[in-house]
């Protein structure tokens, strides 16, 4: 499980230049919504963002993009598949991992439902101050 994660964080694929709006997800490494919370982010800043994952951490990118969907949050542009290369310790052959990226974009109302979380956020901590 750890090499996947390794090899996530590691991936470099010649002439892709790195790009800033892409989070490379690991299922071993960070809680679900810290996934979705940093695509929110990235979204804010960037007007899209794009999930990537290997192997079993394909399953947390598409819970990932479903989440921010189902809120409304985003739209599905490009999902793409793939399977890489990877060098595995245990066995002297590479291995092939499944690879996938999905290209969300944000919804035509993506600001206001984040203005709305943001204003709830407030209230709920006005509240408890009181």
């Amino acid at each position: 499980m750890e090499e996947i994660a390794d090899g996530v964080n590691n991936l470099n694929l010649a002439g892709d230049s790195i790009k800033k709006n892409r989070i490379q997800v690991s299922n071993t490494k960070k809680p679900l919504f810290f996934y979705v919370n940093l695509a929110k982010r990235y979204m804010q800043q960037h007007n899209e963002v794009e999930l990537s994952a290997l192997g079993m951490a394909i399953a947390t990118v598409v819970t990932v993009a479903e989440i921010l969907k189902n809120n409304g949050l985003a739209v599905e542009k490009k999902i793409m598949t793939s399977t890489v290369d990877m060098k595995d310790e245990t066995r002297a052959r590479p291995v092939q991992k499944a690879k996938i990226e999905i290209l969300l974009g944000k919804t035509a109302n993506f600001d206001e439902l984040m203005a709305a979380a943001a204003e709830e956020r407030e209230a709920g901590n006005g509240e408890e101050q009181g």
